[in-house]
């Protein structure tokens, strides 16, 4: 078999990269990185159903479980838990508008809990798991007023679902984030209320 002189072949080579475009195309397997996110926050009580909920919506980069609403700074989840800091327990979404718009996310609120349980969602009670939705500009304030409004249609009862401006958001410790994703198999929570919550919503099997 006939073999190359090597230093024919390293000039061959070095020609090539040198001949290579400066501003080369990225191979497909590279995921571009968004040009513009946002955020939305908001409470449908315990913060581990809505982080389950939303980690399967495409175009929700990142979810962080944590604390607003409230007058405490830099409340633990044990003063939370207290209900004596004024705090909901809630998810801060960053997301993708180019993928999911706020109305969107929106509509997936109005499904994941019910918003017309004052205070409470399921076994869970107190001011901390109470529905709430907190806005960061007047054009937020203005889509989750009229999505409120829209999905009264679809509720007997009144939706007592709050609707106040962002102040702080506060992330609560770091064994609450991806809580379901972490737990599902250890702790009984998981599988008694987060798993069906998911199965009604179609987003687990």
């Amino acid at each position: 078999m006939r073999t190359l002189n090597p230093v024919i072949l390293l000039s061959v080579l070095i020609l090539a990269i040198m001949s290579r475009p400066m501003n080369a195309t990225p191979s497909p397997t590279s995921s571009p990185v968004p040009q513009k996110t946002a955020t939305a926050t908001f409470g449908g009580g315990c913060f581990w159903c809505m982080d389950a909920v939303y980690q399967y919506v495409p175009g929700v980069i990142k979810i962080a479980s944590g604390f607003a609403g409230g007058l405490t700074d830099h409340p633990t989840y044990e003063q939370v838990c207290t209900g004596r800091t004024g705090h909901a327990e809630v998810i801060q979404l960053t997301y993708d508008p180019s993928k999911v718009s706020y109305h969107q996310l929106l509509d997936l609120f109005w499904k994941a809990h019910d918003p017309t349980s004052l205070n409470r969602q399921g076994a869970d009670q107190g001011t901390q798991y109470r529905s709430i939705i907190l806005t960061s500009t007047p054009e937020e304030m203005a889509q989750a007023e009229a999505s409120k409004k829209k999905a009264q249609a679809q509720f007997p009862d009144l939706i007592v679902t709050e609707i106040v401006p962002l102040k702080t958001f506060y992330p609560a410790e770091q064994y609450h984030q991806d809580y379901y994703q972490n737990n599902k198999d250890k702790n009984p929570y998981c599988q008694v209320v987060i798993a069906p919550k998911l199965k009604k919503l179609g987003l687990e099997k």
